[in-house]
C-alpha cells in the first residue's frame, strides 16, 4: 500500500517563495509577464496572509485575538493597495498614478500592524522597567530614523515631488518603516518566551523587519534609478508576507530556549539590554560613513545624534538607579538569609544541646571530639569532662565490647548506620540501658568521625516489659492471660499436634455468689481458686484465666489425654474443700471440658472443641469432666439450626400454648391454669421446651416469645370468663432475661390493656434467679408489678442459693414447692417435715403454697394433710391444648380428687 503524505505548510510556502524569487531574477517571459506575475503573486500572498491571520484570531481569546485580527487587517489593507496596483498596471495597462489608491492601502497597513504588535501580551514589569523600555524604544526609533534619514529621507526631500501630497506620501513610507521596525524590535525584546504564540510571533517580527527593509530598499532604488514592478526587489515584499502567512498557519506551540529556565531568562534579558545599543551603534556607523563620504551634516542629522546621546545618558541613569535598587535588594536578601542561617544554626545548636538524646562525634580510636551538653541531663556527666577521653575507656567493661563491635561493623561503610543497646553507668552509679545509633561520617569533610546519638531507654524498656507482662497475665490472679494461653497452645500444637491437650474450666454457681455477696467476695474467691489450680497442675503446664470465672490449662506431653484427665481429677479434688471468703465457707464446683490436639486442625478448632466439651459438662449438671466427642459439633450445628428456626416460629404460627390446671386441695375445684408453651416444628415434630427455652434465653428471643405467651394466655383466660363469670388465675412464667430487657411492668400493663384481662387474675411465676441477679433493679421491677395488682409467685422454691435471705425483701404472693420435694413425699418423715416447714414459712410471710409435680394419690394425701393450698401434676391433669382444657374446666376434676365430705 502506498502512503501519501501531505506536504507541510512551511515546505509549500518556502517552495512558492523560491519559485517567485527565481522568476523575478530571470525575468522569464519578458518584462510584461514578469511584472504581471509580481503584481498578481504579491496580491495573492497578501490576501492569503490576511485571511489566515483573521482565522487564527477567531481561535484566540483576549489580547491575542486583538493582535492577530489587527495584523490580519493590516495585511488585507496592503492587499487592497496591491489589488489597485494590479488592476491599473496589468488589467488596464496604464501607469499607476502617484499618489493613488495603492499608496492608501500600503500606508494603512502600518498603524494596523503596529497596533497588533503592541497588543501582544508581554512580561510583567515594574514601573522603572517600563520607563526603561520606553527609553529603549526611543533609542531604537531615533537610531532607525537617523539611518533612514541618511539613506532615504534626506535624498527624498532633496529630489522633491510634484505636489505637497506626493511629498507627504513619499515621506510616509520610510517613516512607516521606521515605526514598524521599531515596534517589532521593541516587542521582540519584551516577548514572553514559552507562550502558546511565541513561535508565530517571532515570524511576525521577522516579517515586519523584512517588509521594512524591502520598502526602504525600494525607495532607495526609486531615488537613484528608474524602477518598475517585476524586479528582484519584489521578492522582499513577497517573502515578508509569506512569513506572515507561515506564522498564521503555524500551530500554537511554545518556543523553549535550550538550557535551564534561568539561562533562557538571562539570555532574553541580555538581548533586551543590548538591542538599543546595537541600534545606536548601527546608526553611528552609518552617520560616520555618510559624513566621510559626503562631508555634510545637516541640522536633522545633528539633532538625531544629540537625541541619541540624551537617550543614552537617560538610559544609563535609569540603569544606575536600577543597579542601586538591585544592590539594596540583594543586600537585604543577603542580610535576611544570613539572619535565617544564624537563627537556623542557633535552633540546631539548641536542639542538639537540649535534645533528649546525647550527640557525640568520636574519632576512629573512639576519642570524643564533640559532646552535646544534653549528656549531663541524661547520664549526669558534664560535656567538658568527656571531651578528649576514649569512649571505650569510659563506657565500662560491659558496654565497651558492644560499642567496639558496632564501630567495626560500619568502619568500611561510608554513611553506614548501626544501632546497639548497651548498658551505661550513670554518674550516680545506676546502670541504665541505652540505645546508641552510630553513623559513619568519617569521609564527610565537615565531620570526619563517627556520630553517636545515644538515648536512655531504660525506663521505656521496663515499661514495655511491664506492658508485655500485663498483656500476658491476668491482673487479679497473676495467671496467664488468654493471649499467653493461646500463644503457648499454638506453639505446642505446632511442635506435635498429638502431644497437646487443653482443659477449659467454668465455675458452677459463681454468678450467684458474685451477685449475692458482691464483687469483692467474688474476686477473693477467684484468687483462691487460682492458687488451687496452680497446685493441682504439673510443672510446665500453663494455667490461664480468660475472664470472669473461666479458666484454661495447656498440657503438653506424649500422653497428653491421659495426663489431662489426671490433672482434671486433681482440680476436681482441689475444689471439694470449701473456700473461706470473709466469714463464709463457700463450696464451688467446676465444669471441665477436655480437648486434644489430635482432634483439631488448628488452634481455633482446638479451643472450640474444648468449649463444646465444657458446655456438655455444664449441661450434665456441672461438677464434672467431659471430653470432646465429634457428636458435640453435630449437636452445636443442630442447636444453631434450632435457633434459626425458632426466630421464624412466631411468624409462622408454629407455637401454641398448653394449659395445666391448678387445683384447690380443699375444694377440688380448678382455680386456675399455668400456661406452658409448645412448639410444633414442621420437620422435627414436637420440640420439647427443654430444647428451645434455653436457646431463647441465651439469644434474647425469650423477650418477644414471653410477650406472645403472656398475650395468648390472657386472651384465653378472658375467653374462659376470667373476671366475668368466674375467678380464674392464669399463671405465666417469666424469665430473668425479661427483667434485663426494658421495663417488664410496662409490657405487662400493655398486654392487660390490650386483652382486657383483669389484673388480679394474672400470676407471674419466676425462679429464684430473679432474686439473685441485679437484686436492686429486679426488686424495683417486682414492686412495679405489685403496684399493678399482679400476683407474683416464686417457682421451684428451695432449689436456689440462699433464697430465704430474700423472701422478706421481695413482694412474693405464692411459693411453688419444687417437684424434687414432692417426689419424696410418702416415704421418709424428714422429707414431710421439710415440706411442712416450707408451708409454714409461706403462711408466716402471708403467702399461699402450690405443690407441683404430683404423680400419685399418696403425695396428694400428704399435701392435704400438710395444709398445702394448691396443687399441680400429671396425677391431676397433664398440660392440655386450649380446647381440651376448656372442656376439663367445664366438667371439673372432683371425681378424680375424691374430695372428702
Amino acid at each position: 500500500m502506498i502512503v501519501r503524505h501531505r506536504p507541510s505548510a512551511t515546505v509549500v510556502v518556502g517552495v512558492t517563495v523560491v519559485v517567485f524569487a527565481a522568476w523575478m531574477a530571470t525575468g522569464l517571459g519578458g518584462g510584461a509577464v514578469t511584472r504581471a506575475v509580481a503584481d498578481v503573486g504579491t496580491l495573492l500572498m497578501t490576501l492569503a496572509a490576511g485571511l489566515a491571520c483573521l482565522l487564527r484570531a477567531a481561535r484566540r481569546r483576549g489580547r491575542m485575538k486583538v493582535a492577530w485580527a489587527a495584523i490580519g487587517l493590516g495585511a488585507l489593507a496592503y492587499s487592497f493597495g496591491a489589488a489597485a496596483w494590479t488592476v491599473t498596471e496589468v488589467v488596464q495597462g496604464r501607469e499607476v498614478p502617484f499618489p493613488g489608491l495603492p499608496d492608501l492601502g500600503h500606508l494603512a497597513m502600518v498603524p494596523l500592524v503596529a497596533a497588533g504588535l503592541l497588543a501582544v501580551p508581554v512580561g510583567r514589569q515594574s514601573m522603572a522597567h517600563r520607563i526603561r523600555s520606553i527609553v529603549d524604544g526611543l533609542m531604537i526609533a531615533a537610531s532607525l530614523l537617523l539611518v533612514s534619514w541618511i539613506v532615504v529621507l534626506a535624498p527624498l526631500l532633496a529630489a522633491g515631488a510634484d505636489s505637497r501630497l506626493g511629498r507627504l506620501v513619499l515621506l510616509g513610507y520610510p517613516i512607516g518603516d521606521v515605526v514598524l521596525v521599531t515596534v517589532a524590535l521593541y516587542v521582540l525584546a519584551r516577548l514572553r518566551r514559552g507562550g502558546r504564540d511565541t513561535g508565530p510571533l517571532l515570524l511576525i517580527v521577522g516579517a515586519t523587519v523584512t517588509l521594512g527593509v524591502a520598502d526602504s530598499a525600494n525607495l532607495y532604488v526609486y531615488l537613484h534609478q528608474d524602477h518598475r514592478a517585476g524586479g528582484i526587489l519584489d521578492v522582499g515584499w513577497f517573502a515578508g508576507f509569506a512569513l506572515v502567512l507561515l506564522a498564521a498557519l503555524r500551530p500554537g506551540t511554545a518556543v523553549h530556549e535550550p538550557g535551564p529556565d534561568g539561562d533562557a531568562a538571562g539570555d532574553r534579558q541580555s538581548f533586551a539590554l543590548l538591542l538599543p545599543y546595537a541600534a545606536v551603534l548601527t546608526a553611528l556607523a552609518c552617520s560616520v560613513v555618510h559624513y566621510a563620504v559626503s562631508g555634510e551634516a545637516d541640522s536633522f542629522f545633528a539633532g538625531c545624534r544629540t537625541l541619541l546621546i540624551v537617550l543614552i545618558i537617560a538610559r544609563q541613569l535609569l540603569t544606575l538607579l536600577e543597579n542601586r535598587h538591585l544592590t539594596r535588594h540583594l543586600e537585604a536578601r543577603v542580610a535576611e538569609r544570613t539572619a535565617d542561617l544564624q537563627a537556623s544554626e542557633l535552633r540546631f545548636r539548641a536542639l542538639v544541646m537540649q535534645s533528649s538524646e546525647s550527640v557525640a562525634v568520636i574519632d576512629a580510636d573512639s576519642t570524643i571530639r564533640f559532646q552535646s551538653e544534653s549528656v549531663e541531663r541524661i547520664f549526669g556527666y558534664p560535656a567538658s569532662v568527656l571531651l578528649g577521653l576514649r569512649l571505650l575507656d569510659v563506657a565500662g567493661r560491659r558496654a565497651a565490647p558492644r560499642i567496639a563491635a558496632a564501630l567495626e561493623s560500619v568502619r568500611d561503610q561510608p554513611l553506614g548506620v548501626v544501632v546497639a543497646e548497651v548498658p551505661l553507668r550513670h554518674r550516680d552509679g545506676r546502670i541504665r540501658l541505652a540505645e546508641m545509633t552510630i553513623t559513619n561520617l568519617v569521609h564527610d569533610p565537615s565531620v570526619r568521625g563517627y556520630v553517636l546519638n545515644t538515648r536512655d531507654i531504660h525506663d521505656a524498656t521496663e515499661l514495655q516489659e511491664q506492658l508485655v507482662h500485663e498483656a500476658y497475665h491476668d491482673a487479679l490472679t497473676g495467671l496467664a492471660s488468654r493471649a499467653l494461653f493461646r500463644e503457648r497452645a499454638l506453639e505446642a500444637l505446632a511442635r506435635d499436634p498429638a502431644g497437646i491437650a487443653v482443659l477449659l474450666l467454668d465455675l458452677d454457681g459463681f454468678k450467684e455468689i458474685n451477685d449475692s455477696l458482691g464483687h469483692a467476695a467474688g474476686d477473693a474467691l477467684l484468687v483462691q481458686i487460682a492458687a488451687r489450680l496452680r497446685t493441682a497442675v504439673r510443672d510446665g503446664d500453663t494455667v490461664a484465666r480468660f475472664g470472669g470465672d473461666e479458666f484454661g490449662v495447656v498440657i503438653e506431653s506424649p500422653t497428653a489425654r491421659a495426663d489431662a484427665e489426671s490433672v482434671a481429677g486433681r482440680i476436681a479434688a482441689a475444689m471439694e474443700e470449701p473456700v473461706r471468703v470473709g466469714e463464709r465457707d463457700l463450696r464451688v464446683a467446676v465444669s471441665i471440658g477436655l480437648a486434644c490436639g489430635a482432634d483439631a486442625g488448628d488452634i481455633d478448632q482446638l479451643l472450640r472443641n474444648a468449649d463444646l466439651a465444657m458446655y456438655r459438662a455444664k449441661a450434665a449438671g456441672g461438677a464434672g469432666l467431659a471430653a470432646y466427642d465429634p457428636e458435640m459439633l453435630a449437636g452445636l450445628v443442630q442447636r444453631l439450626e434450632l435457633e434459626a428456626d425458632l426466630r421464624l416460629a412466631l411468624e409462622r404460627g408454629e407455637l401454641a400454648l398448653h394449659y395445666q390446671p391448678t387445683v384447690d386441695l380443699r375444694t377440688g375445684e380448678i382455680v386456675g391454669f399455668e400456661a406452658l408453651v409448645r412448639w410444633h416444628h414442621p420437620a422435627r415434630g414436637m420440640v420439647s421446651p427443654l430444647d428451645f427455652i434455653g436457646i431463647a434465653e441465651a439469644t434474647g428471643l425469650i423477650v418477644p416469645l414471653g410477650r406472645w405467651v403472656l398475650t395468648e394466655a390472657c386472651r384465653q383466660a378472658v375467653a374462659w370468663g376470667a373476671g366475668r363469670t368466674r375467678r380464674l388465675k392464669m399463671a405465666v412464667n417469666v424469665s430473668v432475661r425479661q427483667f434485663e430487657h426494658g421495663d417488664l411492668s410496662e409490657m405487662v400493663a400493655e398486654v392487660l390493656a390490650e386483652t382486657g384481662m383483669p389484673v388480679d387474675q394474672l400470676c407471674l411465676e419466676m425462679t429464684e434467679s430473679v432474686l439473685l441477679t441485679d437484686t436492686d433493679e429486679n426488686l424495683t421491677q417486682l414492686q412495679r408489678l405489685k403496684a399493678l395488682g399482679v400476683t407474683v409467685a416464686m417457682d421451684d422454691f428451695g432449689t436456689g442459693y440462699s433464697s430465704l435471705a430474700y423472701l422478706g425483701r421481695f413482694p412474693m404472693d405464692v411459693l411453688k414447692i419444687d417437684r424434687s420435694f414432692v417426689d419424696r413425699l410418702g416415704g421418709d418423715r424428714e422429707d414431710e417435715a421439710l415440706v411442712r416447714t416450707i408451708v409454714r414459712l409461706a403462711r408466716s410471710l402471708g403467702m399461699s403454697t402450690v405443690a407441683e409435680g404430683i404423680e400419685d394419690a399418696a403425695q396428694l394425701a400428704v399435701l392435704r394433710e400438710l395444709d398445702c393450698d394448691l396443687a399441680q401434676g400429671f396425677f391431676l391433669s397433664r398440660p392440655l391444648p386450649a380446647a381440651e382444657a376448656g372442656r376439663v374446666l367445664a366438667e371439673g376434676l372432683a371425681r378424680a380428687l375424691a374430695v372428702p365430705a
